[in-house]
């Protein structure tokens, strides 16, 4: 499997879709399967997916939302791949 490119833009994979969820105070992802209950972190990056922002003005974003947290380049790559990994986002 190739490394996530900083420049390409990602979104979520088709049948997916991004929720609030009032109940639970969290995102979740819903797809034909079921639900995932997902973590504040994961929900931030997954709501910038829009499929035209690279990679790494979503990093830019974030940067921008939490400043001063160290390593949060890596942290949003990392996850990326695993949510990649797992079909979430194309």
């Amino acid at each position: 499997m190739n490394l996530i490119d900083r420049q390409q833009a990602m979104a979520l994979a088709r049948g997916f879709r991004l929720c609030w969820e009032p109940r639970q105070a969290c995102h979740v992802l819903l797809h034909p399967g079921g639900i995932i209950e997902l973590n504040a972190s994961a929900g931030w990056v997954l709501e910038l997916l829009d499929g035209h922002s690279s990679v790494a003005t979503i990093i830019d974003r974030l940067a921008q939302r939490f400043p001063g947290v160290a390593g949060l380049d890596e942290d949003v790559l990392a996850f990326l791949e695993v949510a990649r990994a797992k079909s979430w986002i194309e």
